[in-house]
C-alpha cells in the first residue's frame, strides 16, 4: 500500500482516511486491511444504477482503496446539531433511506426476500448535499433480511441515546422517528444487530457496556415479532 498521502487530507476515521483528488473525486483509504474497497465499490456501483443516492465510484481494484465521488454539505448529524435540519425530521429520512435501499434487488441472491443492507446507516453515514442525503461508508455492506439493517441502525441510535452525554438527546428524538416508521424489525434481528456490535473491534468497552440499556430503549419503543 502506498504510505505517501494521495493530497489534501479531509478526514479520518475508525477505519480508514480520506484524501482530496481534486474538486470531483476523494479517494478513502483503509488503514489496517479491513475490508475490501473493490467488493464496496461494486455494491455503490450496482445501488447507484438503481437511481440509489450512493456517491459514484471508479474502479481501482483495489483492496484499501476506493475513488468514490466527492459530496459536499455536513452530515446529517452536523446538520441537526447546527439546527439547519430538524432531528425529528432526520429520524424519518434515516428510515425512509433504510426503506429505498431495501427496493433495490439484491447484487447476487435470487432470493426476493434478500436485499443489500448497508448494516451502518446512521448520521454521521448521511451527508446533506444541496441535492439531498447522499449515504457514505459501505464498507460494512452484505446482503440479507432487510430487518437486520433496522436493527443496525437503531442499535446506533440507542446506544447514543442512553449515553448520557450532549448527543443523546438528538439520538434519542431520531430513534423515536424511526422506529414509529412501519419496518421489518423483529427480536431475532435485533439480537443479531447487538452481537455484530458488541463484536465490533472498533468499539470501546464502555461502548459495548451500553448495548443492554440500548436493547431495553429499543425494545420498549419498537413493535417487533
Amino acid at each position: 500500500m502506498p504510505t505517501t498521502p494521495p493530497g489534501e487530507p479531509l478526514g479520518s476515521g475508525r477505519r480508514a482516511d480520506v484524501y482530496a483528488l481534486d474538486e470531483a473525486w476523494v479517494l478513502r483509504r483503509d488503514r489496517d486491511g479491513w475490508g475490501d474497497a473493490a467488493a464496496e465499490a461494486a455494491v455503490m456501483a450496482h445501488v447507484y444504477a438503481h437511481g440509489y443516492p450512493a456517491p459514484r465510484v471508479r474502479p481501482t481494484g483495489s483492496r484499501t482503496d476506493l475513488v468514490m465521488e466527492r459530496l459536499t454539505g455536513p452530515t446529517m448529524l452536523q446538520a441537526c446539531l447546527a439546527g439547519t435540519l430538524d432531528v425529528a425530521e432526520a429520524g424519518a429520512v434515516l428510515a425512509r433511506l433504510l426503506r429505498d435501499l431495501h427496493a433495490v434487488p439484491a447484487l447476487r441472491a435470487t432470493d426476493p426476500a434478500v436485499r443489500i443492507l448497508h448494516l451502518d446507516l446512521h448520521p454521521e453515514n448521511v451527508i446533506i448535499t444541496p441535492d439531498g442525503p447522499r449515504v457514505i461508508d459501505w464498507s460494512d455492506a452484505e446482503e440479507g433480511d432487510p430487518g437486520l439493517d433496522w436493527a443496525a441502525t437503531a442499535v446506533v441510535l440507542a446506544q447514543a441515546a442512553v449515553a448520557g452525554d450532549s448527543l443523546s438527546a438528538p439520538a434519542d428524538t431520531m430513534l423515536t422517528a424511526l422506529l414509529d416508521s412501519p419496518s421489518p424489525l423483529t427480536r431475532t434481528a435485533l439480537t443479531e444487530a447487538l452481537r455484530r456490535r458488541g463484536a465490533n473491534p472498533t468499539m470501546g468497552r464502555s461502548e459495548v457496556e451500553l448495548l443492554d440499556t440500548a436493547a431495553e430503549l429499543i425494545l420498549s419503543r419498537a413493535r417487533t415479532g
